[in-house]
C-alpha cells in the first residue's frame, strides 16, 4: 500500500427507492484501486428492494444506516456524515457511479498540492450508462465563483481531518450546493481536476432537466440562505439559466 491510500475515505450515499441503479453505484466503489475506504448508505425509508440490494454486498467497509421514516436527502447524508469516520469526506449518489481510479488519482491530486477541497468532471450517462457529454470543471473557484458553478456532487471530496465535517440544511433540493458553499468558506479555494472520473445519471425527473425548479430552488439559495442582494442574486441567476440554457459548462 502507497502513502497515498493511508488516509481513510468516507463515502457518504443517501438512498432511497434506488434499486435500479445502487448496485452498480456500490459495484464501482468496490472496483476502486485505492482500498482504504468506507461505504456509508443511509437508506431513507425505501419500499423497494434497496435495503436488500445493499445487503447482498458482503464486504465489511459498507455500513448500512436504516431511517425508519422518509426524511429527504438532507438529513440521509447528515445522519451518514455524522457516523463517517475518514480523514477525507466523499460523496457518491446511489445512481452515479466512478472509474475504477476515482479515489486514488482525487487524493493524490490533493495530498500532491495540500489541497483541502477538490471536484473532477464529470460524464453525464443516460439510465443504460451511455456517455451523452461531459461537464468541465474549473482549475480554482473561490466563495464567489462557486455562486456561479456547483460542482457535481459525485466528484466532490474534502479534507474533514482539516476542515471538520460540514453538514446541510433540510432543504428539498440544491442542499449539494448549500453544503459547497459552506465548505468553501473555510477551504477557501476549491480546486478542479480535469480528469473525468464520475458518471452522473440524468434522469428524466432530474433537477438539471426541470429548469423552472432549478431556478426556484436557486434563488432561495441566493436569497433566504446565503441573504444575498435582490441584485447580485438576479444577476447570479441569470448566469446559471443561461449556463444550463446554453450548455456552456460542457465540453
Amino acid at each position: 500500500m502507497t502513502n497515498v491510500q493511508q488516509a481513510l475515505v468516507s463515502i457518504i450515499m443517501p438512498a432511497h427507492n434506488a434499486e435500479g441503479f445502487i448496485s452498480q453505484s456500490i459495484q464501482s466503489v468496490l472496483n476502486q484501486t485505492y482500498d482504504n475506504w468506507e461505504l456509508v448508505i443511509t437508506d431513507d425509508a425505501s419500499t423497494d428492494q434497496t435495503v436488500p440490494v445493499i445487503q447482498s454486498f458482503a464486504d465489511p467497509r459498507i455500513k448500512l444506516l436504516q431511517l425508519q421514516e422518509n426524511k429527504g436527502a438532507a438529513i440521509a447524508r447528515n445522519t451518514a456524515i455524522e457516523q463517517a469516520r475518514g480523514d477525507y469526506l466523499a460523496f457518491l449518489d446511489s445512481d452515479d457511479f466512478w472509474h475504477k481510479d476515482k479515489l486514488t488519482r482525487q487524493i493524490a491530486f490533493m495530498e500532491s498540492e495540500d489541497i483541502l477541497f477538490s471536484s473532477t468532471e464529470y460524464g453525464n450517462v443516460d439510465s443504460d450508462g451511455n456517455l451523452l457529454s461531459v461537464t468541465a470543471n474549473h482549475d480554482q473557484l473561490d466563495y464567489e465563483g462557486l455562486l456561479k458553478y456547483c460542482p457535481g456532487n459525485s466528484t466532490v471530496i474534502y479534507n474533514a481531518k482539516v476542515l471538520g465535517k460540514f453538514y446541510i440544511p433540510d432543504i428539498k433540493k440544491r442542499n449539494d450546493f448549500v453544503m459547497w458553499l459552506r465548505v468553501i468558506k473555510k477551504a477557501k479555494t476549491l480546486y478542479g481536476l480535469k480528469e473525468t472520473l464520475t458518471y452522473y445519471r440524468v434522469r428524466d425527473d432530474s433537477l438539471s432537466k426541470n429548469k423552472p425548479a432549478l431556478v426556484k430552488y436557486q434563488w432561495r439559495v441566493y436569497r433566504q440562505i446565503e441573504h444575498l442582494s435582490l441584485a447580485k442574486s438576479a444577476y447570479l441567476l441569470g448566469h446559471k439559466v443561461l449556463t444550463v440554457k446554453f450548455g456552456l459548462n460542457k465540453k
